[in-house]
């Protein structure tokens, strides 16, 4: 057996075809996000900036080898098209690209797979992907959404809000406008959406927030961030270690 420090991921861009070759696992991860507007302080890339981070971290903590793909980018967005330079597309197609992507990796042997998600938009379609390629015995795959793994902290979600904005200060703090986050507070939302008897009345953010935000962005400083990011990838890694050890196999008819 192999020492803890002897398992390492390998990043799929950055390795040759005969290291894949080589390579002796059936696990892999794949990050997804969303290009879309985060209010006027934080990138647009911020769901796959986020995903790849606790991917990253998660990966640092597991006890076997992993295949670590590249991001898928764009997803299920268009609830944010009236703010420039988001993108999307349609559930229909976002599923697609994610099973045949999934499948691609499952062809070379990677057909156990965790899917990284930073982006609420993608949630159900991801769950989905995972039951379809499952029951089809393609792959098992399962999807992880890093803010629905932070304890208490998930309950402030919102969108470049606290959770978000103090995952970038702590991965990618460069990327944070600071001179802007007062803006941010000022023209964002306190929840999602215009509720009604249990019901959202709204389709698209702009419909409730002017700047895109939900949430208080100030109240995710880098601390907040090192605690989220500490949290999503043991939840992560736990994740990991049980799919790697799972059966798999699917129930027969009864």
């Amino acid at each position: 057996m192999p020492t803890p420090w002897e398992y390492f991921s390998m990043n799929l861009s950055d390795a040759t075809w005969t290291e894949i070759r080589d390579l002796e696992t059936n696990l892999a991860v794949v990050p997804v996000g969303s290009t879309e507007q985060h209010g006027p302080h934080a990138p647009l890339g911020t769901d796959v900036l986020t995903a790849e981070a606790v991917a990253d971290a998660g990966l640092e903590r597991v006890d076997h080898d992993v295949v670590r793909a590249p991001a898928i980018p764009v997803g299920i967005a268009e609830e944010h098209r009236q703010f420039p330079g988001t993108m999307w597309v349609s559930s229909g197609t976002f599923r697609d690209y994610v099973r045949e992507a999934i499948e691609s990796l499952a062809h070379h042997g990677f057909d156990r797979v965790v899917i990284v998600n930073g982006h609420g938009g993608n949630v159900d379609a991801l769950r989905e992907v995972g039951a379809t390629i499952t029951r089809t015995g393609d792959a098992y795959a399962v999807p992880f959404t890093w803010f629905e793994a932070v304890g208490d902290h998930s309950a402030e979600m919102g969108h470049g809000g606290p959770l978000e904005t103090a995952l970038l200060r702590h991965c990618e703090p460069d990327l944070v406008r600071e001179d802007r986050i007062d803006e941010a507070r000022a023209g964002g939302a306190e929840r999602w959406g215009e509720w009604v008897s249990h019901v959202n009345l709204a389709y698209d953010s702009a419909e409730f927030t002017d700047n895109g935000v939900v949430g208080d962005p100030k109240a995710g400083d880098n601390e907040r961030g090192e605690e989220l990011l500490e949290l999503a990838a043991d939840a992560l890694a736990r994740l990991l270690e049980a799919v790697a050890e799972r059966d798999v196999s699917r129930p027969e008819g009864r």
